[in-house]
């Protein structure tokens, strides 16, 4: 069982930063692949950017590459998610996920454990 924590999610200004964080409870913290999804209303729950157990390996959705920067930090059980230059249009609740293995996963059913969401709010 992985209990989940995201923090640092609020608003901003079209064109600002944020920085995610995704606390996780696990001891085998390394043993799961991780990932940032967000949902906005009425719209379907999309990844936004995962990493592998290592952090060796990570994989962005298009309209984020170039802005947005998945990490981990092994040490403190950690996840971030740095969204830098961000738009109205992602205005959503971003939640974390892990998945039990190694490798990073892009559907939502790979998925099996959650964190309870942190709203970002864009204003333009």
């Amino acid at each position: 069982q992985v209990q989940l924590v995201e923090s640092g999610g609020g608003e901003v200004q079209a064109g600002g930063s944020l920085r995610l964080s995704c606390a996780a409870s696990a001891r085998t913290f390394s043993n799961y692949a991780m990932g940032w999804f967000r949902q906005a209303p009425g719209k379907e729950r999309e990844l936004v950017a995962a990493v592998s157990w290592s952090g060796c390996s990570t994989y962005y959705a298009d309209s984020v590459k170039g802005r947005f920067t998945i990490t981990r930090d092994h040490a403190k059980n950690t996840m971030y998610l740095q969204m830098n230059s961000l738009k109205p249009e992602e205005t959503a609740v971003y939640y974390c996920a892990a998945r039990p293995g190694l490798r990073i996963g892009v559907l939502a059913s790979d998925y099996a454990y959650w964190g309870q969401g942190t709203q970002v709010t864009v204003s333009s």
